[in-house]
This record gives C-alpha cells, sequence and structure tokens, in this order.
C-alpha cells in the first residue's frame, strides 16, 4: 500500500476517533440513557383500575448518569420533578457501579482523544519510536474498546440487575409504590456502543494499512531497524 493510501486510513481514523470522543462527550451531559414509564400501583389498586383507566396511573421516567426527570400519574394529573444523583440518590443507588461508569465513559472520551493525536501523528509526523507507531495504535483502539465494553456492561447491570429505575421512581414515595412498566436504553447508550464499535473499526483499518497485529509479529520485525520508520 502506498504512503498517500496509508495517510488517508489513518486520517480517516483519527476523524472517525475524534467524532467518537465528541459525541460521548455530549452524551456524558445529557439524560437520555433511559427512557421509560412507571405504574404508580398503589393508586392503581386503591380503586382497582383496569383497562384504559390504569394509563391514568403510568408515569414516565427518564435519566442520564447525572441527573433526569420523572413524571408521576396517580390518578389525579401528572406530577413532573427533577432529580440529582449527586448527592440525592447515593444511598439508593449502587453508587460505586455508577461511578465507575462515569469514570469509564469520561476515560473513553480521553483515549478517543488521545487515539486521534496518534493516528494524526502516524499520517503526517514521522513515527520514532514502538508506541508512536503501529502497536501503540493498536494499544489505543484497544483500550478504547475495553473502555465502551466495560461502560456497557457496568450501565445495563446498573439498571436491569439493580432495578435503578423502579428505585428512582420510589425515591421519597413512603405513600405509594411504583413500579417498572416499559424500559429501554435512550440515544446516549447507544453513542457509547456506536463510538466502541468504531475504535473496533479502526483497528481493522490499521491492519488495512499493512501493519500485523502486535500479537502476530514475527521475530525478525523485532530487530531496530524495522521498527524505527513505518515508511
Amino acid at each position: 500500500m502506498s504512503k498517500l493510501q496509508k495517510k488517508a486510513l489513518f486520517c480517516l481514523a483519527g476523524v472517525l476517533s475524534f467524532s467518537c470522543a465528541l459525541a460521548i462527550a455530549a452524551a456524558l451531559g445529557i439524560q437520555l440513557w433511559i427512557k421509560g414509564t412507571v405504574l404508580c400501583k398503589t393508586g392503581a389498586l386503591l380503586v382497582n383500575a383496569t383497562g384504559e383507566e390504569l394509563q391514568k396511573f403510568i408515569g414516565e421516567i427518564q435519566y442520564g448518569l447525572f441527573y433526569g426527570q420523572r413524571v408521576k400519574f396517580c390518578g389525579l394529573g401528572g406530577r413532573p420533578t427533577t432529580f440529582s444523583f449527586f448527592p440525592d440518590l447515593l444511598n439508593v443507588i449502587p453508587a460505586s457501579m455508577h461511578v465507575s461508569v462515569i469514570i469509564f465513559t469520561t476515560a473513553l472520551v480521553a483515549f478517543a482523544l488521545i487515539g486521534t493525536g496518534f493516528f494524526m501523528f502516524n499520517a503526517f509526523g514521522n513515527p520514532y519510536e514502538t508506541l508512536h507507531g503501529p502497536v501503540g495504535l493498536y494499544l489505543w483502539c484497544f483500550i478504547s474498546c475495553s473502555c465502551g465494553s466495560l461502560v456497557l456492561i457496568l450501565f445495563s447491570s446498573e439498571v436491569k440487575m439493580h432495578n435503578l429505575s423502579e428505585k428512582i421512581a420510589n425515591y421519597k414515595e413512603g405513600g405509594f409504590l411504583f413500579k417498572t412498566q416499559t424500559e429501554y436504553f435512550g440515544k446516549s447508550f447507544w453513542i457509547v456502543l456506536v463510538c466502541t464499535l468504531t475504535h473496533f473499526l479502526n483497528i481493522f483499518l490499521i491492519r488495512l494499512a499493512g501493519y500485523e497485529f502486535p500479537f502476530s509479529k514475527s521475530k525478525d520485525m523485532d530487530s531496530p531497524g524495522a521498527i524505527d520508520f513505518m515508511y
């Protein structure tokens, strides 16, 4: 593959990595991670609501990693309220898992930016050390993929296994019991998934540029002359 083609591939990978960093940074701060509906079970049982009447007791909830909003219906109209995870809900939610999600999401932004710099350096610079060359590109892409995967796994576990939406809906509701009706992941969650897959794609762009995976290098490639210059 010619030098121009390699530069084009690295530029493409760098643009994709930078786009991922911007998208995840935006997704980190908005409340579009989870959307769902909650049933005011206590109110529905008091009037024995069924069918269409039951709709008067179904509210909405949506939240992100820092704050969210819920609209409760208990037969007397909607009651919109906002909430914040810090410090209000720390005693209710699995705090360590939630903080881990935020940390890994932030790390994903940072590593995506680092990867962008390395891709552009390999496209227009002169990579003179192993970590400045293909091995470094593989490393940062792998770390980004790992951070993205951890975010998806931890957040999914927090929501599904720890009934996060239900705990939020019942926060400071001593007289009413709320039950989750529907629950689905919002745009921010899918942005993280797409960006994780994009970093995985970048690994194959590096391979397409003609550089072997680090674990498949032959011993001959370990000589100093082979890794001093990529081009």
